[in-house]
């Protein structure tokens, strides 16, 4: 582990909770002239996700941010234009198409890799390639088929070969067609100078580590390899080169670092009441916002029906910096449903019943049914706040 020089600036809890929410878009003036393209670049990832309850995550990041920017807009603005691609950071993740050069050092692991958990027959990988060359985009399933008719991992030697040039950043997913990867070749997709640029894998981690805490605000160590999850040893390599700044923060007891621009400038402004995805990158590590936030989060999709808590996509409640509760959503015809609502104190009533109101009607449901409420006794004051 790296060995952090004395810090130079010590931080509040609250001072370092304001300055993580004003770095992740959710306090001040959102920049709506950006728009959605703006939130990517700022983020520098927005994770991608199968589920689909209220909305698909990538379209959760930027409305919990923006508000109801219109639906269509959102995945117009990732993928139309060139301004983006989709490969591997946090997860899979729609990225800034400026940052192509700075996975290079990931592009070439995967080259090295020496095992792969699919076999790929003799000359799959080239026939992929030359069909993406003479036909253009394509989906898996018009490469020849995605599946072999097996269970879901049982891909087709198509798919094994455009997924792997994928990760060898030959191929690139240009789009989403009805949630399809949309592959392409990396030479007509990425502009010629991001795909001639090949850092070394030193530039390329200094950029990332930099980004990663400038998306953060302040974090540690864990924290700020999370966000493009790469190694502790990456991130000690070049920390001392990322322009992050160390600190001490009140209650944390591993060391920090922060962006120098978030402690020049006070954090103020307008908070967001707003329902979060469990994929947003505010609330990415458990125990980033258990310590900024006090508060618990835990995707439940995976978890059997029996032992879940919170319900299976239960979406935090955000509201004056605070955690104040979480939802779990469905949709039935016009009708926004809350199967199940926890709320952490009487507070939360209000904004609870503001962001349902609002996811409502971005998703074009005219009215909100609350069923279960885990405290009983708040139930009919929501609904009352609702009406």
């Amino acid at each position: 582990m790296t060995t952090q020089p004395p810090p130079v600036v010590e931080l509040s809890a609250d001072e370092a909770r304001r300055i993580a929410l004003r770095a992740q878009g959710f306090l001040g003036a959102p920049d709506r002239r950006a728009g959605v393209r703006g939130v990517l670049r700022h983020l520098g990832a927005v994770q991608l996700d199968t589920i689909s309850v209220l909305a698909r995550s990538h379209e959760l990041v930027p409305y919990a941010r923006l508000g109801a920017v219109g639906r269509p807009a959102v995945d117009s603005a990732y993928w139309t234009g060139g301004h983006s691609f989709e490969y591997w950071s946090h997860a899979a993740c729609v990225l800034p198409v400026e940052e192509w050069p700075h996975f290079a050092f990931r592009r070439r692991a995967y080259r090295a890799h020496p095992q792969w958990h699919h076999d790929l027959p003799d000359g799959a990988y080239d026939k992929v390639i030359a069909q993406l060359r003479a036909e253009g985009p394509l989906t898996a399933t018009e490469l020849g088929g995605a599946k072999n008719g097996g269970e879901w991992w049982d891909w087709s030697a198509s798919k094994i070969a455009v997924e792997r040039a994928l990760m060898y950043g030959e191929v690139v997913c240009v789009e989403r067609r009805g949630w399809k990867r949309v592959y392409d070749l990396a030479e007509r997709a990425i502009p010629a100078p991001l795909l001639a640029a090949e850092p070394d894998d030193a530039e390329c981690l200094r950029r990332l580590v930099g980004l990663a805490g400038q998306a953060l605000g302040v974090g540690t160590r864990s924290d700020i390899t999370d966000y493009h999850r790469l190694k502790g040893e990456h991130f000690d390599s070049v920390i001392a080169d990322s322009g992050l700044v160390p600190v001490s923060v009140e209650g944390w007891s591993k060391p920090a670092w922060a962006d120098p621009w978030a402690l020049s400038t006070p954090p103020r402004g307008r908070h967001r009441t707003t329902l979060l995805s469990p994929f947003d990158s505010l609330i990415w590590e458990r125990a980033r916002t258990e310590r900024i936030f006090g508060f618990a989060h835990r995707l439940e999709a995976y978890v059997p029906k029996q032992k879940r808590i919170h319900g299976y996509f239960a979406m935090p409640l955000l509201s004056g910096g605070r955690l104040l509760g979480r939802v779990d959503p469905a949709r039935e015809g016009r009708t926004l449903v809350a199967r199940q609502t926890s709320l952490e104190s009487p507070k939360a009533v209000g904004p609870m019943a503001k962001a349902l109101r609002e996811a409502a009607e971005w998703v074009g449901c005219d009215s909100v049914r609350i069923e279960r409420v885990d405290r009983p006794e708040l139930a009919a004051p929501l609904i009352a706040a609702l009406g």
